[in-house]
This record gives structure tokens, sequence and C-alpha cells, in this order.
């Protein structure tokens, strides 16, 4: 069994940067990928960026390509979502993900990322 716990939103200016972390606990060695996914007031959850652990690659939103980067520590079970030049519409709840190699998806508690002036 996985567990994933997020940390690192916040209230930042528009143009701002923020680190979010998710580190995973429990059958690390069954992890096959982790992301990030998003759900803003009256939108659906989206995709915002994964990572397949085995082999670093990676894949965004378009919404993100270039501002935002998904990476893993060496330890591969922490992975942090660097957020730059933020903008009012990545505010959102922020959700961390793991899935392993049956295919089971288990869910972070969220983090709220508020963009703001």
């Amino acid at each position: 069994q996985v567990q994933v716990v997020e940390s690192g939103g916040g209230l930042v200016q528009p143009g701002g940067s923020l680190r979010l972390s998710c580190v995973a606990s429990g059958s690390i060695f069954s992890i096959y990928s982790m992301g990030w996914y998003r759900q803003a007031p009256g939108k659906q959850r989206e995709l915002v960026a994964s990572i397949i652990i085995r082999d670093g690659s990676t894949r965004y939103a378009d919404s993100v390509k270039g501002r935002f980067t998904i990476y893993r520590a060496n330890a591969k079970n922490t992975v942090y979502l660097q957020m730059n030049s933020l903008k009012t519409e990545d505010t959102a709840v922020y959700y961390c993900t793991a899935i392993d190699d049956t295919a089971k998806t288990v869910w972070g508690q969220g983090t709220q990322v508020t963009v703001s002036s």
C-alpha cells in the first residue's frame, strides 16, 4: 500500500514561484509514476504534470509547459513541482498522485495554491 502527502502550497503574487513537495511512503518500490493534478473552483480536476519514476520521463499540461517542472529526488520517493511565473489562473487545490505497478492510483489530501495580488 502506498500513501502520499503533499506540502508547500500557499499564497503568492502573480509572477512568483512556489515549490510543492510530495512524499510517498509504504510500498514505494511498487510505484510506477507520480503526478500532480489540480482542481479550481467550478472546474474539473486536470492533470498538471507527471513523471515515470523508473526513467524520469515527464509530461505536462499545455497550460504549464515552460513554467512548471516536475522532478524527483534521488531517493525516488519524493517528487517536487516547481512552479514559476505563476498566474491567477493557476489558483487551485493541487493533489499529488501515485500509480503503482497494478495501475492503482492513490491521492493525497491536497494543498491550496492561491495566486493573487
